[in-house]
């Protein structure tokens, strides 16, 4: 039997968390107040997936290494895969009308991607895939 776990938590640095929970509660978003401060907040994208969105100098607490520049560098894709291709179309819009930098757009074979790249650099892909 394939590993499972109860929950999966992307952390991501960010420059200005304010800035970044007002951006991604545009897109519809929300957060759980348990685990938001002035350092971090937990963005919920479902029952057990999250983004953690950490400050720069908090983040450094987890690693031994020093923070990438995400702002100018990709290193991760965030991919959320939608419910359909207009679903796509919408969180894409709404990210780009928030003020997202626009990334690639893929549309192959009944699969929809669009990507963009939040206020602080990170690449987000939107992407609808049809069950067979």
């Amino acid at each position: 039997m394939a590993r499972r776990f109860e929950n999966i938590f992307v952390n991501l640095p960010v420059n200005n968390l304010d800035e970044s929970i007002a951006f991604f509660t545009e897109l519809g978003f929300e957060f759980n107040p348990e685990y938001t401060d002035e350092n971090a907040t937990c963005m919920v994208l479902g029952d057990n997936l999250f983004i953690m969105l950490l400050t720069t100098e908090f983040m450094k607490q987890f690693t031994k290494k020093p923070i990438g520049p995400f702002d100018t560098e990709t290193s991760v894709i965030t991919a959320l895969g939608a419910t359909s291709k207009e679903e796509v179309d919408e969180l894409y819009e709404k990210a780009i009308a928030a003020g997202a930098e626009r990334g690639m757009e893929m549309n192959e074979g009944g699969m929809l991607s669009k990507s963009f790249y939040d206020p602080n650099g990170h690449l987000f892909e939107i992407m609808y895939m049809p069950k067979n």
